[in-house]
């Protein structure tokens, strides 16, 4: 743990804010110290009110920040005044505390304050800083893990038990920070759950936080429990059916499609095939926090049916305890732990299976550091199950909302770099798909930089490149819900007496016999989507309405077209739908550039304008109309629907 803060840059910033933001996000640039929105900081400032009164106001993270990214709206600020009286309260339920910190904000618009604000301002520094580090969890969550803590060191850190977050924590704070803080206090940790620092300036707290958890790896390393051994393993393959079987399972337990990420790095292998894997693991997460995240015990292996009803049983046996009645959440593992699998993330959506991928490695190394050390002993399980059905959290699930069209829900998209492809892929994502994109073309690759899309180069005439993508896509978001085929080729105008053996069979290898083969790799995956698999593919006014000069483009896509309509006949068993789409006159693709547009314009005496929208409703046909209706036949009010032709032509007389 190495100090980052630089005088040159922090000089940069002018105010107590600005340097707050500073050092959290230094803080935040560390995942060892904080994951996903976790920690928290605070400045208190003394400003004049709208009077010109002069009062002190705590800003402190706001919910929905995360410290590696926050600025300065990030940071809530609430009177102090009020929060000192709200400490000395002798109960507050979590609403009515959320509520007070409400009415306390002087900037209405400010993001709602962190349920710690209390602890905050009850700790009589002007910086405050609260991480979660990796090795201060390693330490507490250990059998004698406070005698630890207290032997490593001494009175320079105030020791606080495990306390709920919250006002209950907030007022322990209150009272016993008080009593045993002295003039040498360094910081404070609170049991299984994380370290505070303070001081003067932002500078002082930031190090003394990084100097206290640099103290907790060199006390590990001289236990002998910091540096892990070089994993070892048994390689096994990942059968993609099995991941999207699985996906399915768990889909069906918690109502809704999930996404479903493999993980197989060596030290995640290992972990999952350690003998003492169901000891270890089924104990609770590294701190009360995660379980939001990661449900309080991961699933070993396979039977989703045995998961749910231990977890029935946990919730049937806890919640008459609960201070309030509380709903069952959804009783699906958002954690899978297989021998053969590895580990196996799940969330609603790709960004929230990453996240969640993100807190159960660290909780790998933090639960092999500790056996190290003397023996993994997370909280028990009345602890994790009051932090899990917490009544704000619960207020969140009344309060609902609607979730994407397709959360949950995986699409592969061939030709997808550009034109329909491109626009097919950014429709699907709008409503909440995670897509996967194919196309000969590199750009694929670094088309967007974002957890719920991933793109591969690849020559769909290659088999063996269609099914490791395939494979991948498994791999990446769990199975796979939707399949949009729109790679094709159109090659230059070319009559039949003339049309070459080698561009009609390019043209049939493209158009038709990839098309073929994708179909063929997809089907043991489409019949797992949780929602039934669905199949559109990009056809053309071609089909029904040929033009000379244009056989092998034309001859293709009618071939394809049939091809889908046996599908729909041989799929159908399955809940498997497909259907076509005949566009016409898309020009906001590549091929079609402002001179070719206005060459063609030429040669029927138009302007480009009239030329583009050559049809009977005098419309212009783009790239994204197209990927609009492919996504809904995709969706609900297409469900009944399987084998249709669809024009999007905006009306061609040869068509009707």
């Amino acid at each position: 743990m190495k100090s980052l803060w630089n005088d040159t840059e922090a000089a940069r910033f002018t105010d107590d804010l600005q340097l707050r933001v500073y050092s959290s996000r230094l803080l935040g640039s560390d995942p060892s110290l904080v994951l996903h929105g976790g920690g928290n900081t605070s400045v208190k400032i003394r400003q004049p009110d709208l009077f010109g009164d002069e009062e002190e106001i705590l800003y402190v993270k706001g919910s929905g920040w995360d410290l590696a990214t926050i600025e300065a709206e990030g940071y809530t600020p609430v009177r102090m005044a009020h929060l000192l009286k709200l400490a000395t309260l002798e109960s507050l339920s979590g609403l009515e505390m959320v509520n007070q910190l409400k009415t306390q904000q002087t900037i209405a618009s400010a993001p709602t304050a962190s349920v710690e604000a209390i602890l905050h301002a009850a700790l009589p520094y002007k910086y405050v800083d609260h991480t979660h580090a990796d090795a201060m969890v390693t330490i507490t969550n250990t059998p004698n893990g406070e005698a630890r803590i207290r032997e490593l060191y001494g009175d320079d850190l105030v020791v606080i038990p495990y306390v709920m977050p919250g006002f209950d924590l907030a007022r322990t704070v209150a009272e016993q920070f008080t009593k045993e803080a002295h003039e040498g206090t360094l910081g404070m940790v609170l049991m299984n759950h994380g370290l505070f620092t303070f001081g003067g300036t932002a500078k002082v707290s930031y190090e003394r936080m990084i100097a206290l958890v640099e103290r907790a790896e060199r006390y590990l390393q001289a236990e002998g429990a910091w540096e892990l051994p070089e994993p070892t393993y048994e390689a096994t393959a990942t059968d993609p059916v099995a991941l999207a079987s699985l996906r399915r399972a768990i889909s069906a337990a918690a109502g809704f499609p999930v996404v479903l990420r493999s993980h197989r790095k060596p030290a995640e292998t290992a972990f999952c095939q350690r003998d003492d894997l169901s000891v270890i693991s089924q104990q609770g997460p590294a701190t009360p926090d995660h379980v939001i995240r990661t449900k309080r015990l991961p699933q070993l292996g396979r039977d989703v049916e045995s998961y749910v009803r231990d977890y029935r049983q946990y919730f049937d046996k806890q919640s008459p305890q609960s201070r309030a009645p509380v709903k069952m959440l959804d009783p699906a593992p958002r954690v899978v732990l297989d021998q053969t699998l590895g580990l196996l993330t799940v969330g609603n959506n790709a960004k929230e299976a990453k996240i969640i991928s993100d807190i159960y490695r660290h909780t790998i190394e933090i639960i092999q550091r500790a056996e190290r050390l003397g023996g993994w002993r997370a909280l028990p399980a009345r602890d994790i199950f009051d932090v899990e059905y917490w009544e704000l959290e619960q207020a969140k699930l009344r309060k609902g909302g609607k979730a994407p069209q397709f959360q949950g829900e995986v699409a592969l998209v061939t030709g997808a770099a550009s034109g329909i492809g491109k626009a097919c892929v950014d429709s699907l994502l709008a409503r909440g798909a995670a897509v996967v994109g194919l196309d000969i073309d590199p750009v694929i690759e670094t088309l967007y930089q974002r957890p719920d899309f991933l793109g591969m180069r690849c020559d769909v005439t290659d088999n063996t490149a269609l099914q490791q993508s395939v494979k991948k896509s498994a791999l990446a978001f769990g199975g796979l819900d939707m399949l949009v085929l729109n790679a094709g080729m159109f090659p230059g105008g070319c009559p039949v007496a003339e049309l070459p053996d080698d561009e009609w069979n390019q043209v049939m290898q493209v158009n038709l016999n990839a098309n073929l083969a994708l179909l063929r790799s997809s089907h043991p995956l489409l019949k797992q989507a949780p929602n039934n698999g669905r199949v559109v593919v990009i056809g053309s006014k071609n089909v029904p309405a040929p033009g000379a000069g244009a056989a092998a483009y034309s001859a293709s896509k009618a071939a394809l077209t049939q091809l889908a309509r046996i599908v729909a006949l041989e799929w159908a068993s399955n809940g498997i739908r497909i259907n076509i789409l005949h566009p016409d006159a898309v020009f906001d693709t590549g091929i079609w550039t402002q001179e070719v547009l206005q060459a063609r314009a030429d040669h029927y005496g138009m302007s480009v304008q009239d030329y583009k929208t050559r049809n009977l409703l005098k419309t212009e046909i783009t790239s994204h109309d197209v990927a609009e209706l492919t996504a809904e036949l995709c969706g609900p009010l297409f469900a009944k629907t399987t084998a249709a032709q669809i024009p999007i032509d905006g009306g061609n007389e040869r068509v009707i």
